[in-house]
């Protein structure tokens, strides 16, 4: 086990990860580029547990929140901490939406509206596992026609790839045998100054986000239905701005979201365009992440409720200490019919792509 340890960045031991859940085996996955740098993964809610990347001065640490153990990455304070989400990320309001005249009903664990498919979604679930090779990993899960309240069985595989480029790329395919609807999206909490005990405030970092437009919510944090403009709001990030230096603006919005929890419409040449989503830089480790994306929109969160509750190797993760970029769809979009659609049709195939890819200046 110590050589196990040794052999890992990340200083995970794999042993601590395995436990059989409804007669599925879970367990610690470890990417690894020809730089030597790691990504660590359990199929567990596809959680990534560790992304080792290099300081301006050399010096690896994880930059991605997580457990060091999967008791702990169950019972997370965050459900969603750096898991996979499905089969619908963000919110549907009241839980229900309409299809073909059919009114469904899914949980509702968020204030009074569904999130992230629900408490026992795809975050919740053990996938099944095939580690490709030394920087790949494929995930699989079924999820049965009314799982969550979801019409539908439907079938999704995840791709982790990790390229020799400190590129994490995660490509989904999905699907189904009766129509549904499907936002799958990766909820990393990124802490690009490491993680620590405390994890520092992310609210230092530089932020650029490829958008003109955003979706401003109510109080309940679900889409007004306008589509509004950034200029002249504390939501412009088209050119770089620090994250904390707007975020308690004195501004309706900022406070529905008790910062920023909002859906950013990308600027696309065409539909289903992969393209440049968002950029951060860490200014004090000089660590930068950007993003890109063939979805429509990203989820720009920053860490508004964490508490300062504890994770891996003793870290801690206190309020906006990490930033997430979740590549998504519209929120709400089958209670919007003019939001790009989220209807997935038997014989059609579900398809996303999303990369973070990490470096420094």
């Amino acid at each position: 086990m110590k050589e196990e340890i040794e052999n890992n960045l990340c200083g995970l031991s794999p042993k601590d990860f395995e436990k059989e859940i409804d007669g599925k085996a879970t367990a610690l996955y470890i990417l690894k580029n020809t730089k030597g740098h790691e990504v660590a993964i359990t199929n567990y809610g596809g959680a990534i547990v560790g992304i080792m990347v290099p300081d301006k001065t050399g010096n690896m640490a994880n930059i991605i929140q997580g457990h060091d153990n999967i008791d702990d990455v169950i019972n997370s304070p965050e459900p969603f901490l750096s898991t996979l989400v499905g089969r619908y990320g963000n919110r549907i309001c009241r839980g229900k939406f309409i299809l073909d005249g059919k009114e469904y009903s899914l949980a509702i664990n968020n204030g009074p509206n569904h999130l992230h498919g629900g408490p026992t979604g795809f975050h919740a679930r053990v996938w099944d596992a095939r580690q490709v090779n030394e920087h790949s990993l494929a995930l699989q899960y079924v999820s049965k026609d009314g799982e969550e309240g979801f019409p539908g069985n439907l079938t999704m595989t995840v791709m982790y790839t990790w390229t020799n480029d400190d590129e994490l790329i995660i490509d989904y395919e999905g699907t189904t045998d009766k129509k549904t609807i499907v936002n799958m999206t990766s909820h990393g909490f990124f802490s690009l100054a490491g993680i620590a005990n405390p994890t520092p405030s992310a609210m230092n970092t530089i932020c650029t986000i490829n958008a003109d437009y955003y979706v401003p919510i109510d109080e309940t944090s679900i889409p007004t239905g306008e589509i509004r403009k950034v200029a002249g709001t504390p939501f412009d990030f088209t050119t770089p701005h620090v994250v904390g230096e707007r975020i308690d603006a004195d501004d309706e919005q900022t406070r529905n979201g008790a910062g920023y929890d909002h859906c950013y419409v990308l600027n696309k040449k065409e539909p289903g365009e992969f393209s440049f989503a968002a950029k951060i830089v860490e200014p004090n480790s000089g660590r930068t992440m950007e993003v890109y994306t063939t979805e429509p929109g990203v989820q720009f969160y920053s860490d508004n409720w964490a508490t300062g509750y504890a994770g891996q190797h003793g870290a801690t993760f206190p309020r906006r200490s990490a930033l997430c970029f979740e590549a998504q769809h519209i929120p709400d979009s089958p209670n919007h019919p003019y939001f790009p659609s989220v209807v997935l049709s038997p014989g059609e195939t579900y398809r996303q792509k999303t990369m973070y890819k990490f470096g420094l200046e």
